[in-house]
């Protein structure tokens, strides 16, 4: 299983990221969904192989960012609100996100997209909003647990600062927890771009986006399913694969 996990990322990785560099600058139509090709043609008759190529880094490049964004917040505000002497502090930090958590996610990206306008980084915004309280939720969580180790209370009788208890020592002891929950909070986020993307939120309803093309050509699917099945394999070996390769690096990281 070892190399199965990282082969699943690369291959979908490399395309996303490489992809574009080998589509021709330009590029002819033909009849829709016929095989005339490697892969055939989509709904609008191109050609389904350079919309492969040319169509992942959207879904993955918008779904890394948007993660990272989610973790750079959300740790922070998590960490911030376990670690705080004062109670009211805690208490205005996480009762809103318990507002933003009953809310569906979905709901949350069409409103926000609707208000901000169309646009890529309208997308990344959004897609961390969705993914943020929960991540403050879970660095609460571990940030609490940290706090009552008899460590960090060794620490702050030394005389520690809040930088090195709250901030150093606690951050290092949260890595295990956030790297298990990376695995599966990317792979949300894939999801919420790719739903965004059906939604025709964040990019254009033609658009070269492997969540497009699952869209867009499932009319087709028993004339030309190479349209929808390459793109669909494609997001969906990402999401195993990285959970795959998180999962193998915890247990790793474990028995040393």
């Amino acid at each position: 299983m070892r190399g199965v996990g990282a082969l699943l990322v690369v291959v979908p990785l490399a395309l996303a990221l490489l992809g574009p560099l080998f589509v021709p600058d330009s590029l002819t139509r033909g009849a829709p969904f016929v095989a005339n090709s490697s892969l055939g043609t989509d709904f609008v008759g191109r050609d389904v192989w350079h919309q492969v190529l040319a169509g992942g880094q959207t879904v993955v490049l918008v779904a890394l960012l948007a993660t990272l964004l989610a973790y750079l917040v959300g740790v922070p505000w998590g960490v911030v609100a376990a670690m705080s002497r004062v109670r009211i502090v805690d208490e205005v930090l996480m009762r809103p996100l318990d507002l933003l958590l009953a809310v569906p996610s979905l709901l949350v990206l069409i409103l926000v997209a609707a208000i901000a306008g169309p646009g890529l980084s309208v997308l990344v915004l959004v897609v961390a909003l969705v993914n943020f309280p929960d991540v403050a939720r879970i660095s609460r969580a571990s940030a609490l647990e940290i706090s009552g180790r008899p460590a960090l209370e060794a620490m702050r009788l030394q005389g520690e600062t809040w930088w090195r208890t709250s901030i150093v020592y606690t951050g290092r002891s949260m890595l295990r927890t956030l790297a298990a929950d990376s695995g599966v909070r990317l792979t949300g986020a894939l999801y919420l771009v790719a739903s965004a993307s059906f939604l025709g939120v964040g990019v254009a309803p033609d658009a070269a986006d492997w969540a497009v093309m699952v869209d867009r050509n499932r009319v087709g699917l028993f004339l030309q399913p190479w349209a929808v099945v390459v793109p669909a394999l494609l997001i969906v070996a990402l999401s195993v694969g990285l959970n795959l390769v998180f999962d193998r690096a915890l247990r790793a990281e474990a028995r040393a």
